[in-house]
């Protein structure tokens, strides 16, 4: 049976996230939602996004792991330190937080609901992979992080 399981890369996944949104802002005019402050509010979410996905990929880079999405088997260290501290995926919640940023500039309800689906594939057919994968390679010390961290937040 076919699996979309780490198919995707992650930024593939949130480019096409990000025009459904997009399309969808522009085929429901009806649903756009007046937002004081929207751009700034927008670009403070986006560069919160991308110091969240930035700081961890600088953590996998300092502990000499593998960022590839596509390859969770190749990781040689479990990250547990820095932003890893707080979220099992800071790279994910960044993209998470980015896409929130665009849907409040698109200014649009249907934009906003459309973040779901981005959220649902990649626990099914991303972390989820991922995280069996993590806990073959690092077993009892893997089962224990995730017992004190949060797949997101």
């Amino acid at each position: 049976m076919f699996s979309l399981n780490l198919k995707i890369p992650p930024l593939g996944v949130l480019a096409l996230a990000a025009g459904f949104m997009w399309l969808g802002a522009r085929t429901t005019p009806s649903a756009n939602v007046p937002l004081f402050a929207r751009i700034a509010l927008s670009v403070g979410l986006a560069a919160a996004g991308v110091g969240t996905a930035v700081a961890g990929v600088v953590s996998f880079r300092r502990a000499r792991t593998t960022v590839n999405p596509l390859k969770p088997d190749a990781a040689t260290a479990l990250v547990t330190s820095g932003v890893y501290r707080l979220t099992r995926n800071p790279m994910y919640l960044g993209a998470l937080i980015l896409l929130l940023g665009w849907a409040v500039f698109l200014a649009n309800a249907i934009a906003l609901i459309l973040v779901s689906p981005f959220v649902l594939y990649l626990n099914r057919f991303q972390i989820g992979p991922e995280e069996n994968a993590l806990a073959t390679l690092f077993g009892s010390e893997f089962n224990v992080y995730c017992a004190k961290v949060r797949r997101w937040l």
